[in-house]
């Protein structure tokens, strides 16, 4: 009857593989303070996917030397609807709202449905 809700969803069932903040330095061949930038700035976002885990990006957010392309725009959307990063990536790793998740979507370079349902959230 009741959904749970994106700040309660178990990140760790969700995303597949996780990186630590210096393995996306390493990937994106930036300091591990350009990456913690990043995530302050919404181009990435991370969360502690299980207990002690510390806070990790998932790794699908990254492709090749940078953010997978319309992420960023993706993040300042779901913030400016008063998301945290925790919400923001159980968001876009869910498939309720879109035929497959989000995230798959940007990976396949079919971010605009993906904008289009962040932005109605808004309202």
């Amino acid at each position: 009857m009741s959904e749970t809700r994106l700040a309660d969803q178990d990140l760790s069932a969700l995303v597949d593989e996780w990186l630590e903040w210096a393995e996306v330095a390493e990937r994106l061949g930036v300091s591990v303070g350009k990456v913690r930038t990043m995530i302050r700035e919404h181009q990435l976002a991370a969360a502690v996917p299980w207990e002690r885990a510390g806070q990790r990006v998932p790794a699908l957010f990254i492709d090749g030397a940078e953010p997978v392309k319309g992420l960023p725009g993706l993040l300042t959307l779901l913030h400016d609807s008063g998301f945290d990063d925790r919400e923001c990536i159980a968001w876009i790793f869910l498939d309720a709202d879109l035929p497959g998740r989000p995230i798959d979507a940007l990976r396949e370079n079919r971010g605009s449905e993906v904008k289009r349902r962040a932005q109605a959230l808004a309202f």
